[in-house]
């Protein structure tokens, strides 16, 4: 499968909603232990503007951005100082060349198959009090998705999109979660919080999941404009009754589970 191609504008379009759960992540994280100059790795960085969070927070930690999309690191770049660099790299098998005092991630795990078994390696990579953070969407079994593979895996779009999309296996249980984070010498907190986000303008919801969940379609058909609108069209009517606008706006809830690991001194 095509990995899906990313448009920092699109996704940067409703960049308040999707920023805050970091902000809720990075409030359960401390002070990572390599003072002065910790080592932080932000993985999945995306357009860099969480990455730039970090930065703000901790200003004399030396600070990389990982990410496979090249859209993104373009965006990213223009973030980047003496001490906060970006680099490419996939989290599907990126290993930490060096000690590491945090290791985080929003919103990226979801995207890579069988994450959870690279714990075990970004773990032992961290410093001793060190820490590592993620925040992944837990909603694939909202009407935003499921909608969507229900339409991918019609008739019409079948041949085309069938298997595409991912499901609610895509990232793992809270509980799960806590499994695979907790051991020996390690205490994990894990959490799970909806948002009821309120988006402004016309189809908001299809407007989101244009910079997100809906890229592999939206890559997959990109050589078909006439297909493309046609399946947008076809969405568009299905979110419009799942979610309907109201004076104030489009509510849309969106749940996403948090999980710091803390290695003990």
């Amino acid at each position: 499968m095509t990995a899906p191609t990313w448009d920092p504008q699109q996704y940067l379009r409703h960049a308040d909603h999707r920023t805050r759960p970091f902000h809720d992540l990075l409030a359960r994280v401390p002070d990572p232990p390599g003072d002065p100059a910790p080592r932080i790795a932000d993985l999945g960085c995306g357009a860099g503007n969480v990455t730039a969070l970090l930065a703000a927070r901790w200003p004399t930690a030396r600070i990389t951005g990982y990410d496979n999309s090249p859209q993104m690191l373009e965006r990213a770049r223009a973030h980047a100082t003496a001490l906060l660099d970006f680099a490419e790299a996939d989290a599907a098998t990126w290993t930490p060349g060096q000690p590491h005092d945090l290791i985080i991630s929003n919103a990226l795990f979801q995207w890579v198959p069988g994450h959870a078994d690279r714990f075990p390696d970004w773990l032992d990579a961290l410093t001793p009090g060190g820490t590592f953070a993620l925040q992944v969407p837990d909603n694939f079994d909202q009407p935003s998705h499921a909608l969507m593979r229900e339409l991918a895996e019609s008739p019409r779009w079948r041949p085309r999109l069938g298997g595409l999309l991912r499901h609610a296996d895509a990232v793992l249980s809270p509980a799960g979660y806590l499994d695979r984070l907790t051991g020996p010498g390690r205490t994990a907190d894990v959490w799970e919080t909806t948002y009821l986000h309120l988006l402004p303008g016309e189809d908001a919801v299809l407007d989101w999941v244009k910079g997100t969940g809906l890229r592999p379609v939206l890559t997959a058909l990109a050589d078909d404009e006439e297909a493309r609108n046609a399946f947008l069209a076809d969405y568009r009517d299905l979110l419009r009754t799942a979610y309907p606008a109201a004076p104030q706006g489009t509510v849309f809830p969106f749940r996403r589970i948090f999980a710091v690991t803390h290695r003990e001194k």
